[in-house]
C-alpha cells in the first residue's frame, strides 16, 4: 500500500524517512482555521483531519499520514516567527516558561482512521538577549513554532523536556505513528 504524507514540511519528511518505509509526500488541499477560532486541542486535531482527508479524498488506494502541531504558553498559541525580531520577541517571552506542545496526528486509509494528540512540555531557562540573539543567528528558527529547534541547538534553551515521544516535539510523533504502522510493515 502507497503511504502518502500529507505535508510539505521537511521536518515531517525527514523524520518520516527515520522510519525506513517508501512514501510520497504531497501537499493537502485544505485551509486550516486559525489560533483561537477551537480550543488548542481541538484545533490541532480538527486541521490534521483536515490534511489527512483532503489528500485521501484524492488517493483512496493509499495510506495517508498528517500531522498539525501548536504550541501553548500560559493559553496563548505561539505561532512561527517568519522573522528574526518576531523569533527573538517570542523566545523572551518564553523565558522562564513552560511550553506545552500539542501535536496531531492521523492516518487514514480504507482499513483504518486513526487519530489523537500527543502532548509534550519544554521548560525553557531564564534566557539573556544574548542567549537569545546568539541562538537565533546561529539556527535561524524563523519557520518554528515556538523559535527553537530542538534537534539543533535549540535544546541549549531548555531546563528539562517532559513527554512520551520527543520526535512530537518535532512535529511527527513517530513512537505512536510506528505502532499504527506495524500492521502494514508486517504485511
Amino acid at each position: 500500500m502507497q503511504i502518502i504524507l500529507a505535508s510539505t514540511s521537511s521536518y515531517r519528511r525527514d523524520l518520516l524517512a527515520r522510519l525506513q518505509l517508501p512514501f510520497t509526500q504531497l501537499a493537502p488541499a485544505f485551509e486550516e482555521l486559525p489560533p483561537g477560532s477551537l480550543p488548542a486541542d481541538e484545533l490541532v486535531l480538527h486541521n490534521t483531519l483536515g490534511k489527512a482527508h483532503s489528500v485521501y479524498a484524492e488517493h483512496r488506494d493509499a495510506c495517508v499520514i498528517a500531522s498539525d502541531q501548536l504550541a501553548v504558553c500560559q493559553e496563548t498559541v505561539l505561532g512561527k516567527p517568519h522573522t528574526v525580531e518576531a523569533a527573538c520577541r517570542q523566545l523572551r517571552e518564553l523565558s522562564g516558561q513552560r511550553v506545552t506542545f500539542l501535536t496531531g496526528l492521523a492516518l487514514i486509509s480504507a482499513e483504518r482512521q486513526l487519530s489523537d494528540v500527543i502532548p509534550f512540555d519544554v521548560c525553557f531557562r531564564e534566557l539573556s538577549e544574548t542567549d537569545i540573539r546568539n541562538y537565533v543567528s546561529r539556527d535561524m528558527p524563523m519557520d518554528c513554532a515556538g523559535s527553537f529547534k530542538s534537534e539543533s541547538l535549540g535544546i541549549s534553551l531548555f531546563e528539562r523536556m517532559q513527554g512520551d515521544d520527543p520526535t512530537a516535539l518535532i512535529g511527527l510523533p513517530l513512537i505512536r505513528l510506528s505502532t499504527w504502522l506495524k500492521p502494514l510493515k508486517d504485511g
